[in-house]
Formats: structure tokens, C-alpha cells, sequence
């Protein structure tokens, strides 16, 4: 419950009441002649949810953060890039210009695809990686990659259709399908990406199977890389049972141990592979300037979505990239960012080789932004991550954050080396 300050006669709050789904208006009105706080409690309405957010949770990544406002708090749980990682002199340098010599273009709305030279150079540049086919793709600019990702889920799947990811995944984008009331089914991974046995069973037994969605570099949360042999199988699977791939790639070009691995889309033949990406990681995760490369059957429908959505992505960013990106050494500012994530990487794993229990077991990545840490199975995973935060001033994401099912156990946590 609020208690408002007596210095103000009366303010309107609003409470939860123990059904999640249920909130009322809660009026509080201060009786001065007594000098006594009179509640009186008012129950205008009762909102009763969609069922498309009405079993959303808020991130338990988000509810964690919260103990970061303490300035003493050491934050290992975010996903965000280092400060360091971002271009400031140029992004800066080039807003200036923009700003000084064409700002209507900056400034007045735009179209719902993208900024035309931004979109132009993807295609160039997704072309020379395989992650777009002229023969039958096209692309489209999205709010970040989690725009794209919901998105992509939108356009193809109807209520009680079957959506595979892996086990554990991305919150952001489980949250995302979980709103379009999918039948979403985890698959468990393997050291070298999704288990491939597990996969095809769930092809056989599950109805109406019409997405996969992976992550194959690096994966959130567990870091781990989906090796090429399963690459190749995922992509014959998808058609041996006629599904469609959605293949997000937020860290591809933050590799810096190992050999680089083509991606899905790049085996795509049949149009099968939606691809997403970002500049989050690349550029600024502020500018929220994500991508799809997909059929375009797909993509004029994500469009149609999209002008309903937001209308268009923030095109001042849009502008910022396409000029930052066609501008600068590619190659030297992604080995700059590489050399920040080895040596943040490397950093923290040699403190976790040093400080850890021995009975604690982690996977070392290969790029990206995370590692992945498991407790013993008689260890309460829930309790260890409340009492690094509370007591130890540490702050870590529990494992069942990331978790398909609600109560499912999870003996793992993440980690982010990227900050601070």
C-alpha cells in the first residue's frame, strides 16, 4: 500500500490486490481538523486483463535491477554492452552534421521499411555474409532485434500454434510470443547447441509446429554456440518438417576465441530463415535499430505490423548508423569491441576459476556478453542469487529467468562481463 505525505490533502494511487489481474483506484484524503489520516478506500474498477498479457510477468532481470539503485551494488546481471563499446566521437561528430545540414531528414516522420541507404547497405553487407538472397529476399529496419522477433511471430502464427525455442532462452523474446498465446515448448541444449533428438521429437509429437527460434552464437543466457553439423541438421529438419527457422543474431560479430560458423540463413535454399539482427551490440543499444532479412512475402507483412506497431523506427538513428557503418573501418571497430569483450571475458573467468567452488561449473564463451554457471543440484538457486545481491552487495540473473515453463527448476545463473 501507498501512504502519501500529509503534506498534500488528498492523491489518487493505485494498488494491486492480491489478484494480479485485478487493480483498483485507492484514494487517500488527509482529515486535518483532527489531525488524523482518514483512509477511505474507493473501488471505481476492476480491470480485467487481455489474455494476451493477462499470465505476462514483469523480468525477473528487470525486478533484480532494482537492487542496483544501492551504489554499492556490483551488477553482473544486465545485458548491456560496455560503456566503452560505444563510438562517441563519431556518433557525436556525425549527429552534428546531420543535425546542421539536413535535420528535416532527421527530424520529419519517414517510411515504414526504413531509411533507404540504411537498408541499401544491409543488403550489400548481409549479402556478403549469405544472410540475404536477392532471389527471394527482401529487408526491413525494426525497433532493435526484439522488435523483429515479435514480429516475425505475429505475421505467422495463429493462437494455439506451436512455437519451439531453446531451453533456457531469451526473456525478452519469450515474453514477446508468449503474448500472441502460442503453444510454446522449450527444447533442452547440448554443449554444442540444441539437442537435436529432442528437437525432432517434438516435431513428431507437437501440433501444429510453424517456428523455431534459436540463437546460435553465443546464445542468451548460456553463451554456448550451436555447432555447424547442427546448423546443417536444423536447417534439414525445418525441411523434413516444413517449419520455418527464425534465426536471431544479436552477437555474431563479437567473436573472439574460435572460428567464425556460417549461419542458418546463409544454407537457406527454400526460404525458410528469417534473420535478425541489431546495432545494439555494435554501435549503440540506445538507438533501439534492429533488422530483418526474410522472404518478402514476410516482410510485406511485418510492414503492414509494423505501421500499426510505431509507424516507423527512430530515424535519426537510422541515419546515424547507415553513416557510422559505410564511413568507418568496419573491420578495426569490431576488433576493438572483440579486444574489450576477450579481455572482460577472460578477466572474469579467471576470477571464477580462482574464487569459485570447485563444484561450480560454467561454460566458457566464445563471444557475446555472458557466461552461464551452475550450482550443484541440492543448491537453492533462488536463495544463493538473493543472498549475492542482499548480503554479498552482487547482483546475478537466477536461471529459471530464463525458463519456457513457470516452475521449472533450475540449478544455473548468468553472468555479464560487459559491465561494469
Amino acid at each position: 500500500m501507498y501512504h502519501p505525505s500529509q503534506k498534500n490533502s488528498s492523491s489518487t494511487k493505485i494498488y494491486v490486490a492480491e489478484n494480479e489481474n485485478m487493480w483498483y483506484n485507492v484514494k487517500w484524503i488527509m482529515c486535518f481538523c483532527t489531525k488524523k489520516t482518514v483512509r477511505k478506500v474507493v473501488f471505481i474498477m476492476e480491470y480485467k486483463f487481455s489474455d494476451k498479457v493477462s499470465k505476462l510477468h514483469a523480468s525477473a532481470i528487470r525486478e533484480i535491477l532494482k537492487f542496483t539503485s544501492d551504489p554499492e551494488v556490483i551488477s553482473f546481471a544486465a545485458g548491456n554492452p560496455a560503456p566503452e563499446a560505444f563510438p562517441k566521437e563519431e556518433i557525436a561528430a556525425i549527429s552534428a552534421e546531420l543535425l546542421r545540414d539536413d535535420p528535416i531528414l532527421a527530424l520529419q516522420y519517414s517510411i515504414t521499411e526504413g531509411y533507404t541507404p540504411l537498408r541499401d547497405f544491409l543488403k550489400g553487407w548481409m549479402t556478403e555474409k549469405g544472410c540475404f538472397h536477392k532471389e527471394f529476399d527482401d529487408l526491413i529496419i525494426t525497433s532493435g532485434g526484439q522488435q523483429a522477433n515479435e514480429l516475425s511471430c505475429k505475421v505467422l502464427l495463429n493462437e494455439g500454434d506451436t512455437l519451439l525455442v531453446e531451453n533456457p532462452s531469451f526473456i525478452g523474446s519469450l515474453n514477446a510470443f508468449r503474448s500472441y498465446n502460442v503453444n510454446l515448448k522449450g527444447i533442452d541444449m547440448e554443449d554444442d547447441g540444441i539437442d537435436l533428438n529432442k528437437l525432432e521429437n517434438a516435431l513428431k509429437t507437437e501440433p501444429n509446429v510453424k517456428l523455431l527460434y534459436v540463437i546460435p552464437n553465443f546464445q542468451n543466457p548460456t553463451g554456448r554456440t550451436m555447432s555447424l553439423e547442427k546448423r546443417k541438421a536444423v536447417y534439414e529438419l525445418a525441411k523434413k518438417y516444413d517449419f520455418i527457422i527464425l534465426e536471431d543474431d544479436p552477437y555474431g560479430e563479437l567473436r573472439f576465441a574460435g572460428e567464425n560458423i556460417p549461419t542458418i540463413k546463409s544454407m537457406d535454399t527454400e526460404g525458410r530463415v528469417i534473420y535478425s539482427s541489431t546495432f545494439s551490440k555494435i554501435i549503440s543499444s540506445g538507438f533501439r535499430t534492429g533488422f530483418v532479412s526474410a522472404p518478402a512475402p514476410i516482410i510485406q507483412k511485418i510492414v503492414v505490423c509494423k505501421q500499426v506497431s510505431d509507424v516507423h523506427s527512430n530515424i535519426w538513428a537510422q541515419v546515424v548508423s547507415h553513416r557510422f557503418m559505410s564511413t568507418v573501418d568496419r573491420e578495426a571497430h569490431f576488433k576493438k569491441l572483440r579486444d574489450i569483450y576477450r579481455k572482460k571475458c577472460d578477466l572474469m573467468c579467471s576470477y571464477i576459476d580462482d574464487g569459485f567452488s570447485k563444484k561450480i561449473s560454467y561454460i566458457r564463451p566464445e563471444g557475446g556478453l555472458f557466461i552461464w554457471c551452475t550450482l550443484p543440484d541440492n543448491c537453492d538457486m533462488n536463495a544463493f542469487c538473493t543472498k549475492a545481491v542482499k548480503d554479498y552487495k552482487v547482483a546475478l540473473v537466477p536461471g529459471n529467468a530464463f525458463s519456457i515453463t513457470d516452475g521449472e527448476v533450475s540449478h544455473s545463473f548468468r553472468l555479464n562481463y560487459s559491465t561494469p
